[in-house]
């Protein structure tokens, strides 16, 4: 079987699409799958990172001046209209003649999709916004709460959809250290462990903020992606502190397992946080993570982060409030998602 992948990232986009996309293709090469990815070279792209994790990216260029669809809310992530996207990557499709296309991009919607469905057998779409209509054969959104109204009229009547976080796409480590997570959590009287994460891409520097609101008593790591174009502030700041910084972290789960509480951004790495009972006090950086967040919040799995100090002070203080949230977020999701995608 062959499969391509559509997916960028950016320092606007951030690198949750291409982590997830990532750990999917990993696995479908290991049950024997030929897999490649077609990215656009934004400023703050992964291409090198999937190279290095052994697969083959075709490069699609970015224009300094070039036009843009503007009926998506998205649109403007992509760098091109989908026509120009679609031409662009007709020819590699046509050279590769792959078997499943997958997408994971707000910016291409059915229109794109019917441009390329000639150049394969099937599309599989990642999505988490339900916002748009999508011609595939098979969707997938692993956010809490998904459901299939969400996409009646929007999809193909024989869509095949994979909802909610029991196809959540975690790499293998997360479900391999469950067990011990959980049993740690068990034996958890008080915190003091706290991971910083809040995304590859922190553009807007909340990682310098929230350190300035977190007081002393606690073992603070810090994780910032290596594109983060604040990083040298925010390891000045660590500088003589209990605060360690790590940038492009390649353990997060055994991060997550030390950690006894976490302050994190919205997006994919919630379901990792979700894996390993690890409670959260959670901020919301993108308008597109808010309606996960809300669902995330109502369901006791997160605490919104509103005033940091109050709330950190909260949750340290009652700490039935912290078994309550570890157990709820244990119960989310499992680890195991990606093993029960079939295509």
């Amino acid at each position: 079987m062959k499969v391509a992948f559509r997916v960028d990232t950016s320092l606007q986009i951030g690198t949750g699409h291409i982590m997830r996309c990532l750990t999917l293709a990993q696995v479908l090469k290991d049950n024997g799958a030929d897999v490649g990815f077609i990215c656009r070279k934004h400023e703050g792209n992964l291409i090198d990172k999937i190279r290095s994790s052994g697969f083959i990216v075709h490069e699609l260029e970015v224009f300094k001046e070039t036009k843009v669809d503007t009926r998506l809310a998205h649109s403007h992530w992509l760098g091109a209209t989908q026509q120009q996207d679609a031409d662009d990557c007709i020819d590699i499709l046509k050279a590769e003649n792959p078997d499943w296309l997958i997408v994971d991009h707000y910016a291409l919607d059915e229109k794109w999709h019917k441009i390329l469905k000639p150049f394969v057998k099937k599309i599989m779409v990642i999505d988490d916004l339900a916002d748009k209509n999508i011609d595939c054969d098979v969707l997938l959104n692993q956010n809490l709460g998904s459901k299939k109204e969400d996409y009646k009229n929007k999809v193909p009547n024989d869509c095949r959809l994979l909802l909610d976080c029991e196809y959540a796409l975690l790499r293998p480590e997360f479900g391999k250290l469950r067990s011990q997570a959980l049993e740690k959590r068990k034996n958890t009287k008080r915190i003091k462990n706290i991971l910083v994460s809040m995304g590859g891409n922190d553009t807007k520097n909340f990682t310098y903020d929230i350190l300035q609101n977190v007081g002393d008593g606690f073992n603070i790591t810090v994780v910032l992606g290596v594109l983060s174009p604040h990083n040298k502030m925010v390891q000045n700041y660590a500088k003589d502190k209990n605060i360690k910084v790590i940038i492009n972290a390649s353990n997060m789960a055994e991060l997550m397992l030390e950690a006894d509480l976490a302050i994190g951004a919205g997006g994919s790495t919630s379901w990792e946080r979700c894996c390993l009972g690890l409670p959260t006090l959670l901020f919301v950086t993108a308008e597109n993570q808010r309606v996960v967040a809300e669902n995330l919040e109502h369901s006791g799995v997160v605490i919104i982060a509103e005033n940091l100090k109050d709330d950190l002070q909260m949750i340290v203080s009652n700490f039935d409030l912290w078994k309550s949230i570890s157990e709820k977020s244990q119960a989310i999701c499992d680890g195991f998602g990606v093993k029960r995608i079939k295509i």
